[in-house]
């Protein structure tokens, strides 16, 4: 128990570490800035290109402990599955590591079986104008190209509730546009560990 509360001491002070380095990023309402970037297989995506598609944008950092459990509880995968499947939502993942370029992103899509792009944004450029604070930090892009939610991937930030009692916020903010309605939770504070983005 002692050991529990320790590890959830320590990812609570990695959450809350440097989370100013973000820059002033984007507000829900605005226009997503479009981005190219390269993805571990070594292709360009541009984000233009998806266009009257709605995109999740998922921050990722492969070493941090907030995004090793999603990636272990299968948080990703299902949501990926579950829409890519029955919407056509792109998923997109960024990771403005400053030190993890396209080969260690490979390496993580293969470790975590990763069929979607994981795309380098070493010099954290596409970051910084996102505003991405955290790992995970989620974003979500109608299929107007209008950044309709930003924050949490839930409510859980602590990783102590059932999968099945969570709030997931992108996952709610999906449905509501598949039926045509406003996201009723457009913004929350994204949980994880800092971006380490370059200095």
């Amino acid at each position: 128990m002692i050991k529990l509360m320790r590890s959830m001491t320590l990812m609570a002070m990695i959450a809350l570490a440097g989370v100013a380095t973000a820059g002033p990023g984007v507000d829900v309402g605005d226009s997503a800035p479009d981005f190219t970037l390269t993805d571990s297989a070594g292709e360009k995506i541009k984000l233009a290109d998806y266009k009257g598609k709605v995109v999740v944008l998922e921050w990722v950092n492969p070493d941090c402990p907030f995004v090793k459990r999603h990636y272990q509880e299968g948080s990703m995968k299902n949501l990926t599955s579950a829409y890519s499947e029955s919407m056509g939502v792109v998923w997109l993942t960024i990771n403005s590591t400053n030190y993890m370029d396209q080969a260690a992103n490979a390496a993580f899509a293969k470790k975590e079986g990763i069929d979607w792009p994981i795309l380098v944004d070493q010099d954290g450029t596409v970051g910084h104008a996102y505003g991405a604070a955290t790992t995970p930090h989620m974003f979500v892009i109608d299929a107007k190209g209008i950044v309709v939610y930003n924050g949490a991937i839930d409510d859980d930030p602590r990783g102590n509730m059932e999968a099945g009692a969570r709030t997931n916020y992108v996952s709610n903010a999906l449905n509501e546009l598949a039926a045509g309605e406003a996201v009723s939770t457009p913004e929350t504070k994204p949980y994880g560990c800092s971006v380490k983005y370059k200095k």
